[in-house]
Protein backbone atom coordinates (compact mmCIF):
# COMPACT_ATOMS: atom_id res chain seq x y z
CA UNK A 1 0.00 0.00 0.00
CA UNK A 2 1.20 3.24 -0.64
CA UNK A 3 0.68 6.36 1.73
CA UNK A 4 -0.67 9.22 0.27
CA UNK A 5 0.43 12.97 1.28
CA UNK A 6 -1.48 14.24 4.26
CA UNK A 7 -2.35 18.04 4.23
CA UNK A 8 -3.14 19.70 7.49
CA UNK A 9 -4.73 23.17 7.15
CA UNK A 10 -5.45 25.30 10.32
CA UNK A 11 -5.89 28.98 11.28
CA UNK A 12 -3.34 30.39 13.76
CA UNK A 13 -4.40 33.50 14.97
CA UNK A 14 -1.76 36.79 15.11
CA UNK A 15 -0.76 40.07 15.39
CA UNK A 16 1.00 41.86 13.26
CA UNK A 17 2.85 45.30 14.55
CA UNK A 18 3.34 47.83 12.20
CA UNK A 19 5.63 50.69 13.26
CA UNK A 20 4.87 54.12 12.23
CA UNK A 21 7.09 56.94 13.74
CA UNK A 22 8.04 55.33 16.56
CA UNK A 23 4.09 54.09 17.78
CA UNK A 24 3.08 50.41 17.61
CA UNK A 25 0.11 50.06 15.91
CA UNK A 26 -1.73 46.36 15.38
CA UNK A 27 -3.06 45.42 12.16
CA UNK A 28 -6.81 44.88 12.24
CA UNK A 29 -6.29 40.59 12.50
CA UNK A 30 -8.63 38.93 14.60
CA UNK A 31 -7.65 39.19 18.05
CA UNK A 32 -7.17 36.07 20.21
CA UNK A 33 -9.69 35.29 22.64
CA UNK A 34 -8.77 36.67 25.92
CA UNK A 35 -7.75 34.33 28.51
CA UNK A 36 -9.30 34.93 32.23
CA UNK A 37 -6.90 35.80 34.51
CA UNK A 38 -6.10 33.38 37.93
CA UNK A 39 -6.37 29.52 37.64
CA UNK A 40 -9.15 26.91 38.10
CA UNK A 41 -9.20 25.94 42.02
CA UNK A 42 -7.27 22.32 42.24
CA UNK A 43 -10.78 21.19 44.46
CA UNK A 44 -12.10 21.90 40.77
CA UNK A 45 -9.88 19.78 38.56
CA UNK A 46 -10.33 16.94 40.67
CA UNK A 47 -14.09 17.19 40.80
CA UNK A 48 -14.29 16.84 36.92
CA UNK A 49 -11.66 14.06 36.98
CA UNK A 50 -13.65 12.34 39.47
CA UNK A 51 -16.53 12.46 36.59
CA UNK A 52 -14.44 11.63 33.57
CA UNK A 53 -12.95 8.61 36.06
CA UNK A 54 -16.51 7.51 36.20
CA UNK A 55 -17.71 7.85 32.54
CA UNK A 56 -14.46 5.83 31.59
CA UNK A 57 -15.42 2.88 34.08
CA UNK A 58 -19.12 2.88 33.19
CA UNK A 59 -18.34 3.21 29.42
CA UNK A 60 -16.09 -0.38 30.43
CA UNK A 61 -13.19 1.85 29.09
CA UNK A 62 -11.41 1.29 32.20
CA UNK A 63 -11.71 -1.95 34.23
CA UNK A 64 -11.06 -0.81 37.88
CA UNK A 65 -9.49 1.82 40.01
CA UNK A 66 -6.43 0.08 40.16
CA UNK A 67 -6.19 0.63 36.35
CA UNK A 68 -6.70 4.01 36.38
CA UNK A 69 -4.25 4.34 39.00
CA UNK A 70 -1.72 2.50 37.27
CA UNK A 71 -2.69 4.97 34.12
CA UNK A 72 -2.30 8.34 35.91
CA UNK A 73 0.81 6.80 37.81
CA UNK A 74 -0.75 7.36 41.41
CA UNK A 75 -1.77 4.87 44.16
CA UNK A 76 -4.87 3.49 44.06
CA UNK A 77 -5.65 4.80 47.43
CA UNK A 78 -5.06 8.36 45.91
CA UNK A 79 -7.96 7.07 43.12
CA UNK A 80 -10.00 6.27 45.77
CA UNK A 81 -10.15 9.66 47.44
CA UNK A 82 -10.80 11.44 44.05
CA UNK A 83 -13.71 9.08 43.48
CA UNK A 84 -15.17 9.97 47.02
CA UNK A 85 -16.22 13.26 45.79
CA UNK A 86 -18.98 11.19 44.01
CA UNK A 87 -20.69 10.83 46.94
CA UNK A 88 -20.86 14.15 47.53
CA UNK A 89 -24.44 16.03 47.10
CA UNK A 90 -25.01 16.98 43.39
CA UNK A 91 -25.32 20.58 44.84
CA UNK A 92 -22.35 20.48 46.24
CA UNK A 93 -20.36 19.08 43.33
CA UNK A 94 -21.97 22.01 40.77
CA UNK A 95 -20.60 24.69 43.42
CA UNK A 96 -16.94 22.59 43.67
CA UNK A 97 -16.69 22.57 39.65
CA UNK A 98 -17.97 26.47 39.01
CA UNK A 99 -15.99 28.07 42.12
CA UNK A 100 -14.64 31.06 40.97
CA UNK A 101 -10.57 31.22 39.60
CA UNK A 102 -7.91 31.49 42.01
CA UNK A 103 -5.75 34.85 41.42
CA UNK A 104 -3.31 34.75 44.24
CA UNK A 105 -2.33 32.73 47.06
CA UNK A 106 -3.82 29.49 47.97
CA UNK A 107 -7.17 27.57 46.95
CA UNK A 108 -9.41 28.51 49.36
CA UNK A 109 -11.16 24.75 49.84
CA UNK A 110 -8.97 21.68 49.75
CA UNK A 111 -9.77 18.10 49.42
CA UNK A 112 -9.19 17.48 52.70
CA UNK A 113 -12.03 19.57 54.36
CA UNK A 114 -14.45 17.79 51.33
CA UNK A 115 -13.70 14.25 52.23
CA UNK A 116 -15.27 14.13 55.97
CA UNK A 117 -18.32 16.13 54.20
CA UNK A 118 -18.34 13.56 51.74
CA UNK A 119 -18.49 10.53 53.99
CA UNK A 120 -21.82 11.54 55.56
CA UNK A 121 -24.50 9.77 53.61
CA UNK A 122 -27.08 12.25 53.73
CA UNK A 123 -27.68 14.65 51.79
CA UNK A 124 -28.87 17.37 53.82
CA UNK A 125 -26.08 16.81 56.43
CA UNK A 126 -23.48 17.39 53.41
CA UNK A 127 -25.26 20.53 52.40
CA UNK A 128 -24.99 22.04 56.35
CA UNK A 129 -21.53 20.93 56.34
CA UNK A 130 -20.69 22.63 52.93
CA UNK A 131 -22.89 25.62 54.32
CA UNK A 132 -20.30 25.67 57.33
CA UNK A 133 -17.17 25.07 54.78
CA UNK A 134 -18.26 28.47 52.86
CA UNK A 135 -18.53 30.35 56.20
CA UNK A 136 -15.23 29.83 57.67
CA UNK A 137 -13.39 29.73 54.50
CA UNK A 138 -12.99 33.75 54.03
CA UNK A 139 -11.55 33.21 50.78
CA UNK A 140 -14.99 32.06 49.21
CA UNK A 141 -16.85 35.44 49.66
CA UNK A 142 -14.28 37.93 48.93
CA UNK A 143 -10.71 37.99 47.44
CA UNK A 144 -7.94 36.90 49.89
CA UNK A 145 -5.99 39.52 51.26
CA UNK A 146 -2.32 38.41 52.30
CA UNK A 147 -2.27 37.68 55.70
CA UNK A 148 0.17 39.78 58.22
CA UNK A 149 0.79 37.20 60.62
CA UNK A 150 2.84 34.35 60.63
CA UNK A 151 0.85 32.04 62.67
CA UNK A 152 -0.68 28.50 61.88
CA UNK A 153 -4.40 29.17 61.21
CA UNK A 154 -6.76 26.38 62.29
CA UNK A 155 -7.63 23.81 59.90
CA UNK A 156 -11.27 24.82 59.47
CA UNK A 157 -14.05 22.47 60.74
CA UNK A 158 -13.03 19.56 58.90
CA UNK A 159 -9.55 19.46 59.87
CA UNK A 160 -7.62 18.72 62.73
CA UNK A 161 -7.27 21.37 64.90
CA UNK A 162 -3.58 22.80 65.92
CA UNK A 163 -1.64 21.71 69.03
CA UNK A 164 -2.37 23.96 71.66
CA UNK A 165 1.00 25.00 72.94
CA UNK A 166 1.96 25.26 76.83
Amino acid sequence: MTALPQTVVCQVPFRRRLRQRGETTTSPVEAAPKVPQGRVPRIARLMALALRFEQLLCEGKIRNYAELARLGHVSRARVAQIMRLLSLAPTIQEALLFLPRTTSGRDPIHLRQLLSAAAVLEWRQQLVLWKALQETTPAMASPRVPCESKKPRSAGLFGSEPAKHL
